[in-house]
């Protein structure tokens, strides 16, 4: 069973940006995103017969299906190949909607005429199937966790500067303004260090927009939105670098703030995730490429 099958490209993604909206506002009264963790960090979601990661807007899919539906593992696969491992799916499970971009035969041999056109997939968790187990990885301790983001932080080589009433990013300065580490506190799951680290991490996504590095924009199509695109695509790219680092993510305090505006922007245009997982993942990538090269340096 799947989840309903889109019939155009449009269906795809109204189908997909229906159901983040409607997870997001589920979470809406205790401000708990589909990509915030409750008592543990996170897992990327991860293609189980693969091992490669989901990107962009299938890892909000893929959360947000998990978060619905209350699902602790971040295995997923379709349901071939959930019969290749030896595994099978349950009778009655359903399918959660990932999207992949097909390629269209060019109407001309010119390099820029290349086109794709969006489709629908299905994937099941690994809570929905019977038979198989995952290799659990070894525990990490909090301070080898905390030592890691802090070199991560560090190598990107960004100038972060303590002392201040609340984080932000300073375009104008090209600075990183962040209360001191010790006034933060954990919650859930998270600690005191994780929490400060997630929301340096917010920070640095939005670090890594300037002119001078991915230079994101958003332009003309979202106007007055672009200010609470640009918060979402920061919220998205910490969420991802928190999985990648093994930080629980917990809600901010400003999610309230925030929080009907990346409603109104998801329900104004269906292409708005897309968008901002999108330019989330190429944050976290470059600056997961910046910390890793300046490491090996």
């Amino acid at each position: 069973m799947q989840d309903e099958v889109p019939s155009s490209r449009r269906d795809v993604y109204c189908a997909i940006t229906e159901k983040i909206v409607a997870a997001v506002e589920a979470g809406e009264g205790e401000y708990r995103m589909p990509w915030h963790s409750r008592d543990r960090p996170a897992m990327l979601p991860t293609n189980a017969l693969t091992l490669a990661e989901y990107r962009g807007v299938n890892v909000v899919s893929l959360w947000t299906g998990a978060f619905t539906k209350g699902y602790q593992s971040g295995f997923w696969a379709s349901y071939k190949q959930w019969q290749e491992m030896g595994a099978q799916v349950r009778q009655g499970e359903r399918g959660t909607t990932i999207i992949f971009y097909k390629e269209l035969a060019p109407s001309s041999e010119a390099e820029d005429d290349r086109r794709f056109v969006a489709k629908a997939s299905h994937v099941f968790n690994a809570a929905q199937v019977s038979s198989w187990q995952p290799e659990l990885p070894l525990p990490v301790s909090e301070h080898v966790v905390d030592k890691t983001v802090e070199a991560f932080v560090a190598a990107t080589q960004a100038r972060v500067r303590h002392g201040f009433s609340m984080a932000r990013y300073r375009r104008d300065l090209d600075d990183i303004e962040m209360p001191s580490p010790s006034w933060f506190t954990g919650g859930n799951g998270s600690t005191a260090s994780q929490a400060y680290y997630a929301v340096l991490l917010h920070e640095l996504t939005h670090w890594s927009g300037a002119s001078h590095r991915l230079d994101r924009q958003f332009g003309q199509r979202f106007g007055d939105d672009a200010y609470a695109m640009e918060e979402l695509t920061a919220e998205l790219g910490a969420a991802f670098l928190c999985a990648a680092l093994g930080i629980a993510n917990e809600p901010r305090p400003d999610h309230a703030a925030y929080l009907r505006n990346w409603l109104q922007v998801l329900q104004n245009d269906n292409r708005a995730i897309f968008t901002a997982a999108s330019r989330a993942q190429q944050a976290a990538e470059y600056l997961r490429d910046l910390a890793a090269l300046h490491q090996e340096t």
